[in-house]
């Protein structure tokens, strides 16, 4: 009976989990198109990073910098901040791709919010 009831908890684990991360595909695929990138590309190791850097008006480059231990850090809170602005929203928006980006990553890609453009440009 214990191994039964284990095995129940197991799936509906995973089932959770695989629920979120076609949650979080969803939202990127549909945040990238937003601004006007290939939504697809959001799926797509490495090259999602590259156009992440886009999106946010970075050089293409940076990316790489993503690959070094702790530059990836940095990077990755830069380009926080401009996604959040690039899509018009503010402080709390940013917070929110920090600490619950499986929350939030949906919410730009389904929610209100507009591709204004990309930040570290402006």
């Amino acid at each position: 009976m214990t191994e039964t009831a284990g095995l129940l908890v197991a799936i509906v684990f995973l089932l959770a989990y695989i629920a979120v991360v076609v949650g979080v595909f969803a939202g990127a695929w549909k945040m990238y198109g937003k601004a006007g990138q290939p939504g697809w590309g959001a799926i797509v190791p490495f090259y999602n990073m590259y156009l992440l850097c886009r999106i946010c008006g970075r050089p293409g480059w940076w990316f790489v910098l993503a690959l070094l231990p702790v530059v990836n850090l940095v990077i990755g809170i830069i380009l926080v901040i401009d996604l959040s602005r690039s899509f018009g929203r503010g402080f709390g928006t940013t917070v929110g791709l920090l600490l619950l980006s499986p929350v939030f990553v949906p919410i730009l890609g389904f929610g209100r919010a507009q591709y204004k453009g990309p930040a570290a440009a402006m």
